[in-house]
């Protein structure tokens, strides 16, 4: 008895795509479609909008119809009836959109660099923390830096542009070298190699070697970088030839994620020469400034008073 409804069905609807078949016929085929598809057991979670996908099919159906003719309403009941059908043959494949499992990477009283999935190197300043995918998956390869500075030498793939979030600013590159610096009130990018893109609120700037965007009072500028952030002074050895006292304090911020307050702005001219190796804690550091200046620096957990 089934196979016999089974080929009266297929016949019905065969003699409906080449329009011979009549008005009883017509409305037969109709209810038919719209009694399956109203007692249906529809899971939208793994099979999609209903609606949506008997359209694509009808739509499919209406394209291919060798003939042009009115579609009767059954064609689009029994599309999702017949994906329903097959479902339950096993034969419904659901698409698992699986999202990336996310990463936290963060440091303590010293600068870290990590390994990403596709070969990209991240070194992360001190009490800084970046958020990263375990794995790469889709057309883009994006991470979050959350907070402080970072240098990054990203891999190149010119199919999978590297996509950086930091604060206000999204970074994007293919293969390139640069650091990201964080603070309160700003963010920097700095290029070191190749071309990068930076965004931020409708304002973008495409920047080459030696140039940097800072993003402050809601304006994205470009300007020319300073020489002495060219370098990853994260994981290379530095010496800062006759220059000030200022100048070594902006790449200690950098490097150990710290700010410095002091009484008596004068003191930031005040002319050195300073040796900081790449693995060094900051209290090290310190003690060398402190025995060519003789000035005292206090270190409370972020912040560094100089007396």
């Amino acid at each position: 008895m089934k196979k016999r409804i089974k080929h009266s069905l297929e016949y019905l609807i065969d003699k409906s795509s080449r329009n011979k078949t009549s008005e009883a016929e017509e409305n037969l085929l109709t209810n038919f479609a719209l009694s399956e598809y109203q007692k249906s057991n529809w899971d939208e979670t793994s099979m999609g909008n209903s609606d949506e996908v008997s359209k694509n099919i009808y739509d499919g159906i209406q394209l291919r119809m060798v003939k042009k003719k009115t579609i009767n309403p059954y064609i689009k009941y029994m599309a999702a009836a017949s994906i329903l059908f097959l479902a339950g043959l096993g034969f419904f494949f659901k698409t698992e959109i699986t999202a990336e499992k996310q990463l936290a990477f963060k440091t303590s009283s010293i600068p870290k660099s990590i390994q990403l999935s596709d070969g990209s190197k991240i070194y992360l300043a001190a009490n800084s923390s970046f958020q990263y995918p375990e794995k790469f998956e889709g057309g883009e390869r994006k991470v979050t830096l959350l907070k402080g500075n970072a240098f990054f030498e990203i891999a190149k793939d010119k199919k999978h542009p590297f996509i950086i979030t930091s604060g206000e600013l999204k970074t994007r590159v293919v293969g390139t070298s640069f650091h990201i610096q964080m603070s309160k009130s700003k963010c920097e990018v700095i290029v070191v190699t190749g071309k990068v893109n930076v965004t931020s609120k409708g304002q973008s700037i495409d920047l080459v070697p030696n140039e940097e965007a800072v993003f402050e009072s809601e304006k994205l500028i470009r300007q020319i970088a300073d020489k002495s952030f060219l370098v990853n002074w994260y994981n290379t050895d530095v010496t800062l030839d006759q220059t000030t006292l200022k100048q070594v304090i902006t790449i200690l911020q950098y490097k150990y994620g710290v700010s410095f307050q002091y009484n008596n702005e004068q003191v930031l001219a005040t002319p050195l020469t300073v040796f900081i190796k790449k693995d060094a804690a900051l209290e090290n550091v310190l003690e060398q400034i402190n025995y060519i200046t003789n000035l005292k620096f206090k270190v409370y957990g972020e912040i560094v008073k100089v007396d």
